[in-house]
């Protein structure tokens, strides 16, 4: 049942700022990385690995933390998510080296796996299907607000605190939140199955996922005919083949693969992904286009950056609001192709545009990425049925996770790529720019890239209109 009106939205602001703090820490540390690199004695290709960690953490435990969400509770997982990611951050920040400081991002990776593959099973379970677009509107707001104003606001605390303050500033909010989560979150009771745990179907997926984004972030360094890039990709893919002939065959599969057979969770878990693979493409790109090929300072660069999420925020609760009304296929579609649109407009741009002109472009995205985000997650999740919300939820995290790092993958492979073909050697992105308009070029690739993705997840969108609206699937549920 639906919870009472006013503990509803204290669970929502709980769930908000988890939320919040878990995709913040994904981008955050980019600011930092040179600080860090420079206190460490230690090279960028290293120092990289503070940010891939986390990530890639959290890709491999996504779906196992909800598999295990469903047998003891997941309002229980969820709020000890507070505490490991807050014992998480106190250690990075305490760091003296390298290698403890990676150690203490996948702790921290761990507790964010904990916040990220619950929330939504919690937001969905708590509101009534005439509100749950709002509510994920909201929750939608705050990973986009927490991705894309991480490196804004690691800059003003590495300048005025130091590269520890990223982490530690952690600490009160974990902490305050896991308070209040104990007082918030009713516990649940665990579950009367006495299910197996899939040890080996689990131990293929955490081989298989680490191991293929491991290699494909690695592929602009090690060179795309690298016997590491292709014998690590090829060995990921066999691994993740097996993984899955193992759960369509386990009685007790981790991964409920059954799940894709729904179309409408088929469809918005592949259009999200897409819709993050592009996304990342632009965060990564906009900052060096600004900053490199329009010369803007880096104060300028981001106050036109912060146009993106502005926008989205003040979108993503009002779509939600809408898809409750009329579904999600019209949203979802028209943000999609508005971001497709958004990034054929900027390779229009000329070296001499304004920073109110960029920061427009950037407010199109945060108007298509609201449109899209919030209505596509009422609609996956309105598609579960209760009991497996909580799988289904790390599955939507675990798509958007893997999005973010394909897309800063891709954008680095193309952009060094091109800039190879242009000019005959490789250019270290973001230390060095061999010609201004080679640079323009290999970002028009980057840029038509991602609108392709972005393309392609509309076309993934349009194939939901077969299927029954998830708020009419989800009414019979209830």
């Amino acid at each position: 049942m639906a919870a009472s009106s006013k503990k509803k939205w204290w669970i929502l602001a709980n769930i908000s700022v988890g939320t919040f703090m878990a995709t913040l820490d994904g981008s955050i540390a980019n600011v930092a990385l040179p600080t860090i690199s420079h206190a460490f004695m230690i090279s960028l290709h290293t120092v990289q690995w503070v940010v891939t960690a986390y990530l890639l953490t959290i890709c491999a435990m996504l779906p196992i933390i909800g598999k295990i969400a469903d047998r003891i509770g997941r309002n229980r997982v969820y709020n000890a998510g507070f505490l490991l990611f807050s014992l998480g951050s106190l250690l990075c920040s305490l760091s003296g080296h390298i290698a403890w400081l990676i150690l203490s991002r996948i702790l921290q990776g761990i507790g964010a796996s904990l916040l990220m593959a619950n929330n939504q099973a919690i937001v969905a379970s708590t509101f009534a299907v005439t509100q749950r677009g709002r509510a994920m509107g909201i929750t939608g707001a705050m990973v986009s607000l927490g991705s894309l104003t991480g490196p804004a606001i690691g800059g003003i605390l590495v300048s005025a605190f130091g590269w520890p303050s990223i982490f530690y500033i952690n600490v009160p909010i974990g902490v305050i939140g896991f308070v209040a989560g104990l007082f918030i979150l009713s516990a649940q009771p665990m579950t009367t199955k006495k299910e197996p745990f899939d040890y080996l179907g689990s131990s293929l997926f955490i081989l298989g996922i680490t191991l293929f984004l491991y290699a494909f972030s690695n592929a602009p360094t090690w060179g795309l005919t690298s016997p590491l890039t292709y014998g690590g990709l090829v060995i990921a893919i066999i691994l993740l083949a097996l993984f899955v002939l193992r759960e369509r065959k386990a009685k007790f599969p981790m991964l409920d693969l059954t799940l894709f057979a729904i179309r409408a969770f088929r469809t918005g878990t592949l259009a999200a992904m897409l819709s993050f693979i592009s996304l990342f493409c632009t965060t990564v790109m906009m900052p060096f286009f600004m900053m490199e090929a329009l010369h803007y300072s880096p104060s300028t660069t981001g106050y036109v950056m912060a146009a993106y999420p502005l926008t989205m925020v003040l979108t993503a609760p009002i779509s939600g609001a809408i898809s409750d009304k009329i579904g999600p296929f019209w949203l979802t579609t028209s943000g999609l192709l508005l971001n497709v649109l958004g990034f054929i407009l900027l390779n229009s741009l000329s070296t001499s545009v304004a920073p109110w002109l960029v920061a427009l472009h950037m407010a199109i995205f945060g108007i298509g990425q609201g449109m899209f985000q919030s209505p596509n997650n009422a609609a996956v999740m309105g598609s579960v049925d209760k009991a497996r919300l909580s799988v289904a939820s790390g599955i939507n995290a675990l798509v958007r996770n893997i999005g973010m790092v394909l897309g800063i993958s891709l954008s680095v492979l193309l952009f060094s790529y091109q800039m190879f073909f242009l000019t005959g050697r490789f250019v270290q992105v973001g230390v060095e720019v061999v010609d201004p308009k080679a640079f323009l070029t290999s970002l028009h690739t980057v840029f038509y890239a991602a609108a392709l993705a972005a393309l392609l997840g509309a076309i993934a969108s349009v194939r939901r209109r077969r299927s029954p609206s998830s708020n009419r699937m989800h009414k019979k549920q209830n």
